[in-house]
């Protein structure tokens, strides 16, 4: 049985460019969720052309690169390079207790 979704009915005729380019027909794009910008892969299947959506950083791996994830990142590599670290911890009991310390302002 096949999935409603995977069937297409937007079926727009595209023309070559002189410089072999096409555009993409708005319905098109807008059901894809395109961007201006954004890259797509083109392979052969058959006698098919393919394209597909790629984005240069994994869905999945996007929030690494946000901007206040990379500010943290920084600040973290900076406090390394101070030494303004703790532990290492035989246990969580003793991390804990750790950060109960540094709670009430005690040096650890």
């Amino acid at each position: 049985m096949e999935n409603k979704d995977s069937i297409q009915t937007i079926e727009p005729t595209v023309r070559i460019g002189p410089k072999h380019q096409v555009t993409i027909p708005a319905e098109v794009f807008k059901k894809l969720q395109l961007e201006t910008g954004d890259f797509l892969t083109a392979k052969v299947k058959n006698s098919e052309i393919i394209l597909q959506p790629k984005k240069l950083i994994p869905k999945e791996q996007e929030w690494f690169w946000t901007k206040e994830w990379q500010r943290k990142e920084r600040e973290a590599d900076e406090d390394i390079k101070a030494g303004r670290l703790s532990g290492p911890f035989t246990s969580a009991k003793e991390l804990i207790n750790h950060l109960n310390r540094l709670k009430k302002g005690k040096k650890a």
